[in-house]
């Protein structure tokens, strides 16, 4: 990108970049008991849980209309898989690296996060948005107002990594690494 790639909002991302890293250790954080404890419980059987945890899960699914955590689509569990591989060992890594703060060799994987995230989160809000859930064995979202809490639920996933990405972009704290010396 030139120097017209982030216009207005590079001066504005070079003026707080510390409450951004703050929020995105929080993000990462919270993210690893998260996915571990409550995203994790539909890849593996049944028992594995306590039954306080799989309570929950049930609670959550059924206050919130998600039936895609109780008996998630082929598509859903791939992305609980890549959830599980890939972004839950970066969880503590990014959340070290925002915490310390500054840390310009999280500019790589960072990016690479928030462009999966994303593009995983468009699939999951289309689904929420527009899909039949009268058919589903659990109970789906039916009217609008149901299908926008759900997209609540799932929205600061999205939201979160599209700023974490915009950071990565745009701040130039974050824009120009330094390149090694060669020796």
């Amino acid at each position: 990108g030139g120097a017209g790639a982030c216009p207005r909002g590079a001066a504005m991302a070079a003026a707080a970049p510390r409450w951004r890293e703050r929020l995105f250790a929080l993000y990462f954080l919270s993210h690893i008991p998260i996915t571990a404890l409550i995203d994790l419980q539909p890849l593996l059987p049944a028992g594995i849980f306590p039954r306080a945890l799989t309570d929950l899960l049930q609670q959550y699914a059924t206050s919130f209309r998600d039936p895609m955590m109780l008996q998630p689509p082929e598509w859903f569990k791939a992305f609980i898989y890549c959830e599980a591989f890939l972004q839950l060992p970066f969880f503590p890594i990014a959340a070290y690296a925002f915490l310390k703060g500054g840390c310009r060799w999280i500019r790589t994987p960072a990016i690479i996060y928030s462009t999966h995230v994303a593009t995983t989160l468009f699939a999951i809000l289309a689904h929420i948005l527009f899909h039949d859930f009268s058919k589903s064995e659990h109970v789906g979202p039916q009217t609008l107002r149901e299908r926008l809490v759900l997209l609540s639920i799932y929205l600061p996933y999205l939201l979160i990594p599209l700023l974490i990405l915009f950071t990565m972009l745009c701040n130039p704290h974050y824009k120009h690494v330094e390149k090694r010396k060669r020796k």
